[in-house]
């Protein structure tokens, strides 16, 4: 629990004191936010505002987990290091941030709205994500678990869902295309919810915060485990270095979100965005909680539905609209929401799924005791 509040600690001030060194440096090259003009009017202020945060996220998250292992190596007797877990879902997370990192700056340096092809962002996301599949299913530890497994899972490993049932190598093939949906949908999902100040930080912070104490719980209740109540417990690779994670996470997101709030003084952008969307289908790949996700990240799932209905409808009603713009967030700014109202509103419906998806994983336990 010590490493947890001191990772979250070192995290927080990296952030928290580096955020606005990175502001100046890209104020001085001029690396500024470019607005859509079809956007809502408020939004044209925002030209020019530093983005690619998301590198500061980045930073302070590899840099506090690393230094975390560094002092309990140092200081405590048993202390173990790095997990393959752990450095799993960094790679997946900062893998995805440089696809966003290569976006941001192509939008910048073109002064444009748009950055790398459809194809170019599908192709880059498609090698890290195949490649965080694929070694995800290697590395087992003393007890033959693996960081992932070939069972799709909800609060656990489903057992009557078992990818292996159709042999070794294609259920390796299957679960590479299920991990990279995972990855794709939660990576457009956060993309599409930053649109405002603070909106998509604070969101993931709470979400961030389930997955630590669902880690703190899982690592608690470990199958073998001295620790476990009762005969149901969990099968996850390394639960307590994901709480870590997760608690790290929290931390270099509040500490920037001290500067992206409302008048943000920096965007995250698609470096932050495609990171942190990398992190949390790590987090539901490895804590074997992939459908969980569904409600844990229910408001990315909402904005993200908003945008496939209003082009679908778009296009099969002739040029119709369902909403008045598209990300919802958009939609209420348009309806004459500050855009304050609508950023906290929405976290508010975050704070709701996270809680009904912590409800879910609790009950399961109670239930099943």
């Amino acid at each position: 629990m010590i490493a947890l509040l001191l990772g979250a600690s070192i995290a927080l001030l990296l952030s928290f004191i580096g955020t606005p060194v990175l502001i100046r440096l890209l104020v001085r090259r001029q690396y500024g936010q470019f607005v859509r003009d079809d956007g809502p009017t408020s939004h044209h202020t925002k030209r020019g505002t530093p983005t690619m945060g998301g590198a500061m996220i980045v930073l302070s998250v590899v840099v506090a987990y690393f230094l975390t292992h560094g002092i309990r190596m140092l200081t405590a007797e048993h202390a173990t290091g790095p997990t393959a877990s752990g450095l799993l879902l960094l790679f997946l997370m900062v893998g995805m941030g440089l696809v966003g990192f290569l976006d941001d700056f192509t939008k910048i340096s073109k002064q444009r709205s748009l950055g790398l092809t459809a194809w170019q962002k599908v192709f880059g996301q498609a090698v890290v994500g195949i490649a965080f599949a694929l070694l995800a299913l290697q590395f087992p530890d003393d007890k033959g678990l693996t960081p992932a497994s070939l069972n799709i899972s909800f609060i656990r490993d489903i057992p009557w869902l078992d990818l292996a049932f159709f042999g070794p190598v294609i259920g390796a093939i299957l679960f590479v295309i299920w991990a990279n949906l995972i990855a794709t949908a939660t990576t457009n999902g956060v993309n599409v919810t930053d649109g405002l100040d603070g909106l998509a930080t604070g969101a993931s912070i709470m979400v961030f915060g389930a997955y630590t104490l669902m880690g703190i719980w899982q690592y608690n209740q470990a199958c073998g485990s001295s620790r476990s109540i009762g005969s149901v417990c969990y099968e996850v690779r390394d639960p307590m270095d994901l709480a870590l994670l997760g608690a790290i996470l929290c931390g270099a997101l509040i500490g920037f979100l001290w500067w992206n709030t409302s008048p943000a003084h920096i965007f995250m952008g698609d470096t932050g965005s495609l990171a942190i969307g990398g992190a949390l289908a790590a987090f539901a790949i490895l804590s074997r909680t992939e459908l969980l996700l569904l409600v844990l990240a229910g408001l990315f799932v909402i904005i993200t539905l908003s945008v496939i209905i209003q082009v679908g409808y778009f296009k099969i009603s002739g040029g119709q609209r369902v909403f008045l713009m598209a990300p919802l967030q958009h939609h209420f700014e348009l309806k004459g929401w500050a855009e304050v109202t609508v950023v906290v509103r929405f976290w508010i419906v975050a704070g709701l799924f996270v809680a009904a998806g912590l409800g879910i994983f609790y009950a399961e336990w109670v239930v099943g005791l």
